[in-house]
């Protein structure tokens, strides 16, 4: 992959850098937040080399990349600051267009997707650690051990400072002020005030007035809302003092309120909301210890395409710092993530495809191992029955551990690797059920995708039928399949397309048209696989199985429908030289519009190549004006 390549169109088609209003990644996504989401051209970007997917829920555009993703981000960030770049103002209209849940989940998110690098690497270290006990490798009375504990537990134990710079990034305040607020609350000598008024008896006041006596180390809900009042508070003392003397005075005022309010009112308020969560959390698991992994364990996969599972894990934190035990997060995760690689790993051995089974075989190891998006969006959501089979198999695995209330001990990424932190109490029972649960996941979920298989053999069978009767129309040329031009015009190489995704064959080969008039016909018979919103491209699969984009302009989508009419729709057959698209010529060039109209091949990678096939520059549409040559 080429990432400089990749992260060039990539932002070409999510609308441009001014389209951006932040920009984050994970271990296998880009997360864009964007002003206005029509502008994104998901189906392009789809069709990129290296691209496994799109996702665009809960309030970001997800580009589903795998493991290569931080190389693509860095290019992307070489193109743009997008942090400095930021428009509040297109913040807030994209915003307006979410609702209360989507903007929740966005924020959730935002704030502890940036922090799972360091909550990951301090969970596994803890697992790790447990593991060496285990061997005993390790003594616990030996000064490696404590050094190395009090490791795996830094970032947990300071998590209100680490959330507080996550949630100013999120809520647009100073992320080192925030950071002072949150080393407030765990600071050593508000520490000891707490402890000695809780043994003397005697309470703890500010000004006259009493702090509650509460302890916030690897407390997560306290920060969030007291980093979220700052952002408010910080916006209107800049409002009130002289820009001359804001670097001195906005801090000072700022911490002189924020800092009182945190631990008089906010901070109390989100510690009993955090203890009315945990309390429920224990009453379920009272009632039906079974439910809560079941379900986990059934449903990640759908929570991980809406961004969902972002909220589990203040849970499963929140459950750690309180119990030490979690039982809502890491079990049924741990499940869902196995089953989620063992689906892919059975079409691996049930396909026949020898594409099919070397992309199934190396995501399905990557999502047992804890990376799922890569099994997700190329094999599961692509084939829909691995994706049941997941579901299947990560239920009834989360209903085991659920039966015998399995619960992690540390933070870790869900995946074989985590099974260590499953090691602790005074037996390893809880690993070995963990152990065997994730057994169960995995053979019910293989079991299940390896007898539903995929639909291979018939997709393949229906192809040869329908290229078997459109040979019987016509005879195909011995290089390969024609595609004929969809418009009247003057062709030109797609290099001298002034639009760098399409001139460097990023999404797809062929070439392109400048029209004469406004009308786009069909280039050969098939199914139109895609019409745009914004009726300005179409997609369609020729009864050969060759991937066609027509694609009507340059940054055409801007106009958002307008000067376009579309013929087709989604789904239809439509015969060769059967309109499918017209539009007003004159109209989107006054509009400042470049009407040059890329013809592209998307699936090239399947063919020996394709090349242009016209006799001269000028074409008249239903001439021949590409060659896809068959597969070498």
């Amino acid at each position: 992959m080429d990432y400089r390549e990749t992260a060039i169109g990539i932002l070409n088609q999510v609308g441009g850098k001014d389209n951006v209003v932040s920009v984050g990644h994970c271990a296998t996504r880009l997360r864009f937040v964007l002003k206005r989401e029509e502008k994104a051209n998901g189906d392009a970007i789809k069709q990129m080399k290296g691209i496994i997917g799109v996702v665009s829920k809960g309030g970001q555009f997800q580009v589903v990349i795998g493991g290569e993703v931080t190389d693509v981000f860095r290019e992307l960030m070489k193109l743009a600051d997008f942090e400095t770049s930021q428009d509040s103002g297109g913040e807030k209209e994209a915003k307006e267009k979410k609702g209360v849940f989507g903007r929740a989940l966005e924020t959730i998110a935002g704030i502890f997707f940036p922090t799972i690098a360091s909550l990951t690497g301090c969970g596994m270290l803890q697992a790790l650690l447990a593991l060496l006990v285990f061997l005993k490798v390790v003594d616990t009375s030996s000064h490696t051990y404590i050094i190395m504990k009090l490791m795996g537990d830094a970032a947990f134990y300071f998590l209100p400072i680490i959330l507080a710079v996550s949630a100013a990034k999120k809520f647009r305040c100073n992320e080192y002020l925030a950071a002072a607020v949150g080393g407030i609350l765990i600071h050593p000598n508000f520490i000891s005030l707490v402890n000695m008024a809780k043994e003397t008896g005697e309470g703890l006041y500010f000004a006259g007035l009493p702090v509650n006596l509460a302890s916030y180390a690897s407390s997560v809900i306290p920060i969030i809302l007291i980093v979220w009042f700052m952002s408010y508070i910080e916006r209107a003392v800049e409002k009130v003092v002289p820009k001359s003397l804001r670097m001195i005075l906005v801090p000072l005022f700022t911490l002189v309120i924020v800092g009182p309010a945190g631990i008089l009112l906010i901070g109390p308020i989100g510690n009993i909301a955090g203890g009315y969560l945990a309390a429920f959390i224990g009453w379920l698991n009272r009632v039906a210890p079974w439910l809560v992994p079941m379900l986990v364990g059934t449903f990640t996969p759908l929570m991980v395409m809406c961004g969902m599972h972002y909220g589990l894990i203040p849970l499963g934190v929140s459950m750690l710092a309180s119990t030490g035990y979690d039982t809502v997060a890491g079990p049924g995760m741990l499940v869902s993530n196995i089953a989620q690689g063992a689906a892919s790993l059975g079409v691996a051995f049930r396909a026949k495809n020898k594409e099919l089974k070397s992309l199934a075989s190396s995501v399905g190891i990557t999502a047992v191992c804890g990376i799922t998006e890569p099994a997700m969006y190329g094999i599961s959501l692509r084939y829909k029955r691995p994706l049941y089979a997941a579901m299947a198999g990560g239920g009834v695995g989360g209903l085991f551990l659920g039966i015998f209330g399995v619960g992690r001990y540390a933070q870790a990424a869900p995946g074989l690797l985590a099974l260590p932190s499953y090691i602790g109490g005074d037996s390893l029972r809880v690993f070995y059920l963990a152990c065997m649960g994730s057994a169960i996941a995995f053979a019910v979920a293989f079991g299940v995708s390896f007898v539903l298989g995929v639909e291979e053999a018939e997709e393949k069978k229906e192809r040869e039928g329908q290229a078997g009767a459109q040979a019987g129309k016509k005879d195909l040329p011995e290089k390969g399949t024609v595609i004929l031009s969809p418009l009247n015009g003057k062709v030109i190489p797609l290099k001298e397309v002034k639009d760098p995704a399409f001139a460097e064959g990023v999404l797809g080969q062929g070439c392109a048209v400048v029209p004469e008039d406004g009308s786009v016909y069909a280039p050969a018979a098939g199914q139109v696989v895609s019409i745009f919103p914004t009726k300005h491209a179409v997609g369609m699969v020729t009864d050969e199985g060759c991937e066609v984009m027509i694609h009507v302009g340059l940054d055409t989508v801007n106009l958002k429908g307008e000067h376009f009419t579309a013929h087709v729709q989604q789904g239809q057959r439509v015969k060769e030289g059967e309109l499918l698209i017209s539009f007003d010529k004159g109209a989107i060039e006054k509009a400042g519009y470049d009407v040059t109209t890329p013809v592209l091949v998307t699936n090239y990678r399947n063919y020996g190549g394709v090349e242009e096939a016209c006799a001269s520059r000028n074409v008249k549409a239903g001439e021949q004006l590409l060659v896809v040559k068959e597969s070498r």
